[in-house]
């Protein structure tokens, strides 16, 4: 009777020694199942951000009526009202038409969105991102449909129209898509990304990034710029607090509506810097020009100029400038090779002016007798000339006198001039003999082989059935190694070459 015979496979890829283990299917399905936990998630989503808007909408509504003494009988469609103000609703309250209003409020609203669409995302297939986008949506759509109600009723009671049905879903609808889009773009861009029906240059991704990082910065100079404007003109200020009466509730509520209507005012004030022109009702206010106007006597409006226009002002140009030329050297640092820069500047330089259209239609708007106020429409095309041509001069200069980019395909490795790696860097320490690598091996082994107790079934083994029986070598050392073969039925499995021995008969 023969013992078992031994067989040794010899695999010319390590990774298939082990077969790998089969997929788990998630539990739900696809795009139109949902799990439990997946579920609760998406009600967070549609839920939360509307219920701390509500919450704080709740607050202020409550604690102006019972500062200001009044009942309690309006308060539903005050709350109504607050809701669709909060997204940029235009109503008209009496006779009094509001379609301005304060941008720090919504941006607030727009943040918990983004937020909350952004975690719901993080652990969620690319075929569920649908239901992310429609819980953040669903949530605010169906509190405006109750407010829209609520405006309706009220109006027997307060001066308050109800409002375009159509405008209100709109605006809901809109901000709610973008601050959704925007959480989940800046958690998943790159699964986005793959769902296009063509690949997104890198250019594309780089001149995204620099144009926002733009816009941010034009911001930042923006604000700077108004309460410099706000602190020179202090006497103002002083006059618009008396009109309160010297009381602290009316002075406290003037200087919560200043701090809620920053962004508005630094948004005008970054189409200033850009060189266009702010409107003010029948006047008009720009480096170039300024046409005296009434403006809402809120102390934030103090840092409006009253004129005349003086020279000095024309070295503000020097701002959008510098900004424009800061964003050229970025895109020449972070494009891969040099031909990609100049479009990633241009593309920067666009989605700059898109974004600064945008911000200049949500700060605009209808205020009663005031009239519109508003930054031109030619703001975003001032923005984008900013950031092409001396963006341009910026790429130049990262091109002239910073690192040269690594290339495609190139025998080195560049990353921000950190890390090299070439074929002739590595030492002869790591060269090693192909005749001699295994004889510590082979001595240890031989070793262990005397010192070893014979096995209580049977004797040694014999040299020669032991070289057959262990007749195994390893791919690696062979200096031209055959490809595995593979089969034909499924290419994923590579045949294996087994060496058997026979092994003595007991």
């Amino acid at each position: 009777m023969s013992a078992p015979r031994t067989a040794l496979a010899r695999l010319s890829d390590p990774d298939l020694r082990e077969s790998p283990a089969p997929p788990v299917p998630r539990r739900g399905g696809g795009f139109g199942s949902l799990t439990p936990e997946r579920a609760r998630v998406l009600m967070l989503v549609a839920a939360r951000p509307s219920a701390i808007t509500m919450l704080v909408i709740f607050i202020l509504v409550y604690a102006t009526l019972f500062a200001a003494g009044s009942g309690m009988s309006g308060s539903s469609g005050a709350i109504a009202a607050s809701w669709l103000a909060v997204h940029q609703v235009p109503l008209v309250i009496g006779k009094t038409s509001i379609g301005l209003w304060p941008l720090l409020p919504t941006l607030g609203m727009l943040w918990l969105v983004a937020r909350e669409s952004a975690e719901a995302a993080a652990d969620c297939e690319t075929t569920e991102l649908g239901w992310v986008v429609a819980a953040a949506v669903g949530g605010p759509l169906l509190i405006t449909a109750v407010c829209l109600a609520v405006a309706g009723d009220a109006a027997a009671v307060v001066a308050l129209q109800p409002p375009d049905t159509l405008a209100a879903f709109g605006w809901v609808l809109g901000l709610s898509l973008l601050a959704a889009a925007a959480g989940i773009g800046v958690r998943r861009w790159r699964d986005l990304a793959d769902l296009l029906p063509i690949a997104v240059p890198d250019w594309v991704i780089a001149g995204f990034r620099v144009g926002v990082t733009a816009v941010a910065r034009l911001l930042a100079v923006a604000v700077v710029l108004t309460v410099v404007s706000v602190l020179v003109h202090w006497s103002r200020i002083g006059d618009t607090y008396r009109a309160a009466d010297g009381s602290v509730s009316g002075a406290l509520g003037l200087t919560l509506m200043s701090l809620a209507y920053l962004p508005n005012v630094a948004v005008d004030a970054v189409s200033v810097l850009a060189g266009g022109q702010v409107h003010i009702g029948a006047g008009l206010l720009s480096l170039f020009r300024i046409d005296g106007a009434a403006v809402p006597a809120v102390p934030v409006t103090a840092a409006v100029p009253s004129g005349p226009v003086a020279l000095w002002w024309l070295g503000l140009l020097v701002v959008p400038a510098a900004v424009g030329v800061l964003s050229g050297l970025e895109c020449g640092r972070t494009s891969r090779d040099r031909a990609s820069a100049p479009w990633a500047t241009l593309t920067a330089a666009a989605v700059a002016a898109v974004l600064t259209a945008l911000l200049g239609v949500a700060a605009g708007g209808e205020l009663g007798t005031f009239g519109r106020i508003a930054p031109a429409a030619s703001t975003a095309v001032l923005v984008f000339g900013w950031l092409a041509l001396p963006g341009y001069v910026g790429m130049l200069g990262a091109r002239w006198f910073g690192p040269a980019p690594a290339l495609a395909g190139d025998e080195y490795y560049d990353d921000e001039d950190e890390y090299y790696y070439a074929d002739d860097e590595y030492d002869d320490e790591y060269e090693y003999d192909d005749d001699n690598e295994y004889d510590d091996y082979d001595e240890e082994f031989d070793e262990a082989e005397t010192e070893a107790e014979p096995a209580e079934t049977g004797g040694w083994y014999d040299e020669s059935d032991h070289d057959d029986a262990l007749d195994a070598e390893l791919v690696d050392d062979q200096d031209d190694p055959a490809p595995p073969v593979k089969s034909a039925e499924n290419p994923d499995i590579v045949d294996a070459e087994v060496v058997e021995g026979d092994l003595p008969d007991k």
